[in-house]
């Protein structure tokens, strides 16, 4: 500590060179990869080895107090508790009521009825479309286990079934929960947030037309791309339509629920018109019906009733700002305003925003009005709760471990030593831009805490070197997209309900390249953005 009784964050620690202290910042970041893709280890070893490696270096090379170093990886274990894993919760819980219910089978039984028996339409339909829904709503990695728990009982296998929406969950992340990645970076950055959602919306629709074939081409090959283009043109035109429309003319806060559901309806309409031939290779396993079973009643459509309540109620939920009653914003003792960002020249602030009545709790009361409208009662909600809480064990402590280690690399300096790495590029900081968003949230599970961290260091480096600040805002947010399919949190989560917890590893090795071959594309469109095609960054 300082004079002043602050920490002054060090830029450079080692020889003085940000070089040097750039792969020395990049130590955690590299075990966590390396005990995921190499070591093959479960989720929560690897970010606790992560978490144990940052602390070491924060202490030894950045001169961190040990004090501070532990405190504030406590206040990233809070956040990670609530709001991220609060909402998870909610959403397995309600999960959880669906599933008691029959709902859940009932849905299954919609997809059998009402689409064609081919395996990769249902993938495009549940995967893309249903997944992108949810994630519109609530996010924090429960669309993605959610999503896979279906297409698992659908016949997928199981890691097919997680890695494919885990891919598909990167189209709707930066417009997720409502707009609220994009809210957080027009809060930090001080650009309009319509703009820059604006912005955004002229990045990934593109990769939203052609997330359908990129994972058809995974999933069936090349023949089923061309067997089933008219559905793939069909589903992700109207969702990257849908995107771009509502991001640049109407709201960027309902850009997911809009595309999203253009996709969905675009999708089922048009198979009502075309279907594919059949084959048989792909064909559903459709099991024998037993009409006395316990909810065989249950009509299909009846399969979409948590899942329509929950988007109405959030949306009102969070259109009557309902989250903000009762809103403490407590400093974190010890933390708030101890450290200096010597990046920025300010105060690093420590504000933990507990809302009673967040995200979560509104998905908690979507799960407990579903309850009685299925004709559950108190008792079937308790068991519901209880079964979640035991699914998100695990993946909790995957959750607490990467984002305490995402705050103790904030609040010691390592995370700005690596921006300023990747900002000291100049002419090729369009290029590597990207991966600065890919960085955070890879680090950080979320694409909002992303653009919170990295946000306004690339408007800061943008200025420094003469590029567009709101073009390079946008893409912290684009590029962090891509990283959410590998990030160990949303990994984490999305096994959660399915029979590979503690197999991450295998789910990791299977995203990572596509994740950097999509975060390099947006690279190269940075870069043209900037230089070229100008016409593309929204006038503000």
């Amino acid at each position: 500590m300082s004079e002043d009784g602050m920490f002054h964050q060090l830029l450079t620690p080692i020889g003085d060179s940000l070089g040097l202290s750039f792969l020395v910042a990049s130590i955690p970041i590299i075990v966590v990869l390396v005990m995921l893709g190499v070591l093959q280890r479960p989720a929560w070893q690897a970010s606790l080895a992560g978490l144990i490696s940052a602390l070491i270096v924060a202490v030894t090379a950045w001169k961190m107090p040990v004090g501070l170093a532990l405190n504030s990886t406590a206040a990233g274990i809070t956040f990670a508790l609530w709001p991220i894993m609060w909402i998870v919760l909610a959403a397995l819980t309600l999960y959880n009521i669906a599933l008691q219910s029959g709902r859940f089978d009932a849905f299954r039984r919609w997809v059998l009825e009402s689409l064609p028996n081919d395996r990769r339409i249902v993938l495009i339909v549940i995967g893309y479309g249903f997944g992108s829904l949810l994630e519109g709503v609530a996010g924090f990695g429960a669309p993605v286990a959610i999503t896979a728990s279906l297409l698992i009982l659908l016949g997928f296998k199981s890691l097919d079934a997680v890695v494919y929406a885990l891919i598909f969950n990167t189209a709707p992340v930066a417009f997720g929960s409502l707009g609220v990645p994009i809210t957080t970076l027009a809060g930090v950055t001080g650009h309009d947030a319509h703009v820059l959602g604006a912005m955004v919306g002229r990045q990934l629709p593109f990769f939203a037309l052609l997330l359908p074939f990129y994972v058809m081409a995974m999933f069936g090959g090349m023949k089923s791309v061309r067997e089933l283009f008219p559905v793939l043109l069909v589903s992700g035109g109207a969702f990257a339509l849908g995107q771009f429309i509502s991001s640049n003319y109407l709201t960027y806060e309902l850009t997911d629920v809009i595309s999203a559901g253009s996709a969905l309806i675009a999708t089922v309409l048009f198979l009502k018109v075309w279907k594919p031939a059949p084959n048989a290779e792909f064909a559903l396993i459709r099991p024998t019906e037993d009409p006395n079973a316990p909810h065989a009643h249950v009509k299909p459509w009846q399969g979409w009733m948590p899942w329509i309540i929950m988007c109405v109620l959030v949306m009102f939920w969070t259109e009557l700002k309902i989250a903000s009653i009762w809103q403490q914003n407590i400093a974190w003792p010890g933390l708030h305003n101890v450290v200096f960002r010597t990046v920025y020249q300010d105060t690093y602030t420590a504000i933990w925003n507990w809302q009673p009545f967040a995200t979560g709790t509104a998905i908690l009361v979507t799960a407990l009005i579903t309850t009685f409208a299925v004709g559950q009662n108190l008792s079937g909600f308790a068991k519901a709760f209880g079964v979640a809480l035991r699914h998100v064990m695990l993946p909790g402590l995957t959750v607490c471990a990467i984002v305490g280690l995402a705050y103790l690399m904030n609040y010691s300096g390592l995370t700005y030593t690596l921006g300023m790495g990747v900002a000291a590029s100049g002419a090729l900081f369009p290029l590597l831009s990207a991966f600065l968003g890919w960085l955070a949230v890879f680090l950080s599970g979320s694409d909002s805490s992303g653009n919170a961290l990295f946000g306004n260091l690339q408007v800061v480096a943008a200025r420094q070197l003469n590029f567009d600040p709101v073009l390079m805002a946008a893409t912290n947010s684009s590029g962090g997209v891509f990283a959410k399919m590998i990030s160990p949190q949303n990994i984490a989560i999305g096994v959660a309900v399915s029979d590979l917890k503690g197999h991450e590893s295998v789910i990791f090795r299977r995203t990572f390249i596509h994740s950097i071959i999509f975060t390099v594309i947006l690279g190269i469109m940075v870069f043209l953005q900037q230089h070229v095609l100008t016409w593309m960054i929204p006038s503000y």
